[in-house]
């Protein structure tokens, strides 16, 4: 492999790893400055007072990603899959309702409507199948050319592919809402819940969210979750692993204090060891922090997605033996639009009646999340973020977490109000990391910052200097910021060879 020019990638998220893999793949020199001791940025596992966690996303969809990525540098998909030690997670969710009644999604879609079957009866499964096989055609139409594409000019978007996308999307109707597009399948308010509450990971309500959303399901729900061996930490392991073997420089510990520009072009990036010279700069941070970097001021300010609460801690292993629960447990209350609104309105507030995520991931990797005969549990609880809502976290967290636990028991999950907590995340924990409005969810996917509106991955006034991860497109998630660090490094890829790809 020959190297040609240099990139410097700054964080060694997924997204910075991904693209340094596609660029180190077509023979370019690359350079990832990590702030952080371990690489995976928002995707990592942690080791809190001798027991490990999952503290950033639990959620692993699509891992063919992953594997394309490892693909740039050689290493074939049986290797590829070999060194991730994926398990299907089985159930992908289990889903408890305020009315008593149980919904456990399998791992395979195939599986889903006798599931639902089960649950809520053979009219509803019926509907279930029909929403399914709908949740495929909007990805088809979706994902090429809408999320897996870097779009130039106006002729990108009026072009024949757009065309044909955007009727297919028409066709499909949808452009409309996404509540009504699925309850177009499924009457059942229990199944709309499953199938909508995903348009929260994008910071939008499912009852406001457009239909467009729905291929967040289909990535989540159709496609099956997986949990890698170890934790979710070992993908940016993976990662790193294999890029050092190819020759790509990983310096962590090393936060960017400056990207240097002169003129219309970056040149390098200034680091407490000195000056790294670049022919582009890849930034994988929020826009904010890209700004910062550059002393620049943006021209428009985002709205940023709702935060949460999250609470690790102990419980005994086989305490959640009764509990009706899997690898990930969401429990609805009874509200649904009320909680919403609470934690996404502009006068934001914690939810009066909330739905909350439990994760045990000992449930698929017992021999890594269960040690000393005590299990590693999360409870993650949605939150307004600190724009919406300035609350005083530091001081509200703690007991805030008393009382999501003391709900949670007094809704059938006994002993987890004995849960002893190691750590709690929260608002204030994320703004200090540097994340805008104390959310780890990025900018919210509303009208006006989601597709071609949404901040563009090459920074105005500036030829080499390109964003990928959470704040650009195509957007938030393990699927999205994969496969915007591939999208960046096709622009950097095509300006330094003078390529069009």
């Amino acid at each position: 492999m020959t190297a040609t020019r240099h990139v410097v990638i700054i964080g060694a998220g997924l997204a910075g790893l991904a693209a340094a893999a596609r660029l180190r793949g077509r023979g370019h020199q690359v350079t990832v400055l990590e702030s952080a001791a371990v690489p995976g940025g928002l995707v990592r596992t942690e080791e809190i007072d001798g027991h490990r966690f999952d503290t950033g996303a639990t959620l692993l969809t699509m891992p063919g990603l992953i594997v394309d990525a490892l693909a740039e540098l050689g290493i074939d998909r049986a290797e590829a899959l070999a060194r991730l030690s994926l398990t299907p997670v089985d159930p992908g969710y289990v889903m408890n309702y305020a009315d008593g009644s149980v919904l456990a999604l399998p791992h395979d879609a195939a599986a889903i409507p006798a599931a639902v079957a089960r649950a809520f009866g053979p009219d509803t499964a019926r509907g279930t199948a029909d929403l399914l096989e709908w949740l495929r055609a909007v990805y088809d139409a979706e994902y090429g050319v809408f999320i897996d594409r870097n779009f130039g000019g106006i002729g990108d978007l009026t072009g024949p592919e757009t065309r044909r996308a955007a009727a297919q999307l028409v066709k499909l109707r949808a452009l409309g809402g996404l509540t009504g597009a699925v309850a177009r399948f499924a009457p059942d308010e229990r199944v709309q819940r499953a199938f909508t509450f995903q348009s929260l990971y994008a910071g939008v309500p499912p009852h406001r969210a457009r239909a467009i959303y729905a291929i967040i399901a289909e990535m989540d729900i159709g496609r099956g979750l997986w949990a890698p061996a170890g934790g979710m930490g070992r993908i940016g392991e993976v990662l790193a692993g294999a890029l050092i073997d190819a020759g790509v420089t990983i310096a962590y510990d090393s936060p960017v204090r400056a990207v240097l520009r002169d003129g219309h072009t970056v040149r390098g990036a200034a680091t407490d060891d000195g000056v790294i010279a670049a022919d582009a700069v890849i930034a994988t941070l929020e826009r904010d922090q890209v700004a910062d970097l550059l002393g620049a001021t943006p021209r428009r300010r985002l709205r940023y997605s709702p935060s949460a609460v999250v609470a690790h801690g102990l419980l005994p292993a086989g305490t959640a033996r009764e509990w009706s629960s899997g690898h990930h447990t969401l429990d609805f209350g009874a509200a649904w639009t009320q909680t919403f609104a609470e934690i996404t309105g502009r006068g934001g507030k914690p939810m009066t009646d909330g739905s909350f995520l439990i994760t045990r991931p000992a449930v698929s990797d017992p021999d890594t999340f269960v040690t000393g005969g005590l299990e590693s549990v999360s409870v993650l609880a949605p939150t307004p973020n600190l724009d919406s809502a300035p609350l005083a976290w530091d001081a509200v967290a703690g007991p805030y977490v008393t009382e999501v636990l003391g709900t949670l028991a007094g809704r059938g999950y006994r002993g987890i109000d004995e849960l002893k907590v190691l750590r709690v995340d929260h608002p204030g924990t994320w703004r200090r990391a540097g994340l805008p409005a104390g959310t780890p969810f990025s900018a919210a996917h509303t009208v006006t910052q989601t597709g071609p509106l949404r901040t563009r991955n090459t920074w105005p006034g500036l030829r080499n200097l390109f964003l990928a991860g959470s704040a650009t497109v195509p957007g938030v998630g393990i699927p999205p910021v994969l496969i915007s660090g591939g999208l960046a490094a096709d622009r950097a890829d095509a300006l330094l060879t003078g390529a069009a790809r």
